[in-house]
């Protein structure tokens, strides 16, 4: 569904046709738009047709780009699917693999196809493939940062040949496209100007013949992920699966909520001019830990944010001078990983904020956020009366004392527990 946070967020898969031997490239036609709707994205498909004459060899270059904010695909990673309209398969691939080679007896001596499946699943290589396996911006298993975290990693791409044993009439787009990350749907394909590649240090152009695209719904199921990762039946421990193919499920320590992650914002010290908060983000899934985690707060101060102190930011203004959103992530190598759940399943930072006088208050709960979200993942706020409050201003030490500051932390923890 439509997002606020993220308007324009989605993923894209893209295919290029790069080669068609022997035959022409005249004919292809298609038309579409795209553009945001309540509940989703829409395109419109017009007709095809394809006057590629007398051969049946093509070479595509598939592309897969996470064009979301802050919503990035975890392990096991992507695993992409598709339904052949005719008998055609795949010869060979570099910078991915199918997860089957199907049936393939119907071709006698020689190489055999790399996949003859009607319904292929594709995959991403691991990271270290031989070098001859790879193309650019693959092989990371599956894993794509969202743009903001890491814009080098959000996209993938591999390449295959393909060929349709007994129509020789060219290449015809495959249907029923899926993506394997749960929570997302294919559109349907459309086709956009042509992508262009650079050789000779980009003094020299070439392009695709026929270029096509897929949007992904950017609509995460959130009920589907609570029945199935907190509310459904879960085996012990001993009956677990490790398997790296897989997602790891999701076993947490027994609490009142159930809930694999929790978000601590304390409100630490007010300033005569300045207040500060400490956040921190504790893991409860016994088996399962984060790499590349993301943490999205909605709170109106955030505009006068002065400082964050050991977490990366970064502001969501996806709306001109509303600037109440923003993304914090780890520092790579220092706590971008958060851990299972024990004395290192925590991650924490603090920031300063300006008061700004024409809105402060630490009335009615204003000092904490009004959304917060987890990977992407809604979290359950506590009911607006269970807030605590604080003195707007500073005060005296006497007046402003440990046990007021104490109160508020053993009250916002007991409300984010329930």
């Amino acid at each position: 569904g439509y997002d606020p946070l993220d308007p324009h967020g989605n993923i894209t898969i893209k295919w290029d046709l790069l080669q068609s031997n022997p035959g022409s490239n005249d004919g292809l036609s298609f038309e579409g738009q795209l553009g945001p709707q309540t509940g989703g994205l829409f395109i419109q498909l017009l007709p095809y047709t394809s006057s590629l004459k007398g051969g049946n060899i093509v070479i595509v270059k598939v592309s897969i780009l996470n064009f979301q904010l802050y919503r990035h695909i975890e392990q096991p990673g992507w695993k992409m699917g598709w339904d052949w309209t005719g008998d055609e398969v795949i010869w060979a691939m570099q910078g991915a693999e199918a997860t089957e080679q199907g049936n393939c007896s119907r071709f006698k001596g020689g190489q055999l196809p790399h996949c003859c499946e009607k319904s292929p699943f594709i995959v991403d290589l691991l990271p270290g493939a031989p070098y001859n396996m790879q193309t650019t911006n693959c092989c990371k298993g599956g894993i794509l940062s969202s743009m903001i975290q890491d814009p080098s990693k959000f996209g993938a791409v591999f390449q295959m040949s393909t060929s349709a044993a007994t129509d020789k009439s060219g290449f015809h787009m495959p249907e029923n496209f899926t993506i394997g990350v749960p929570g997302y749907t294919c559109a349907k394909p459309v086709q956009v100007a042509p992508s262009k590649y650079s050789s000779d240090g980009g003094r020299r152009w070439t392009q695709a013949l026929a270029p096509l695209f897929l949007v992904q719904s950017a609509a995460a199921a959130a009920k589907d992920y609570l029945e199935q990762n907190v509310f459904g039946e879960t085996p012990s421990l001993l009956q677990q699966i490790k398997d790296s193919n897989r997602e790891s499920p999701s076993l947490v320590m027994c609490s009142q909520h159930m809930c694999p992650i929790r978000v601590h914002w304390h409100v630490k010290q007010s300033y005569t001019h300045y207040w500060r908060v400490k956040i921190t983000v504790n893991n409860l899934n016994i088996l399962k830990n984060y790499s590349q985690w993301n943490l999205v707060a909605l709170h109106p101060n955030l505009k006068s944010l002065i400082q964050v102190f050991s977490f990366n930011y970064e502001p969501l203004n996806q709306y001109g001078q509303i600037n109440d959103t923003g993304i914090f992530w780890g520092i790579e190598y220092y706590n971008d990983m958060l851990l299972q759940e024990g004395e290192s399943g925590n991650v924490q930072t603090e920031m300063l904020l300006l008061k700004d006088p024409d809105m402060f208050t630490f009335r009615e709960g204003w000092g904490f956020p009004r959304r917060i979200l987890f990977n992407g993942d809604e979290c359950v706020m506590p009911p607006p009366d269970q807030y605590p409050r604080l003195p707007n201003t500073a005060q005296l030490g006497a007046q402003l004392s440990f046990s007021t500051i104490l109160f508020s932390l053993w009250l916002l923890i007991l409300c984010a527990e329930q």
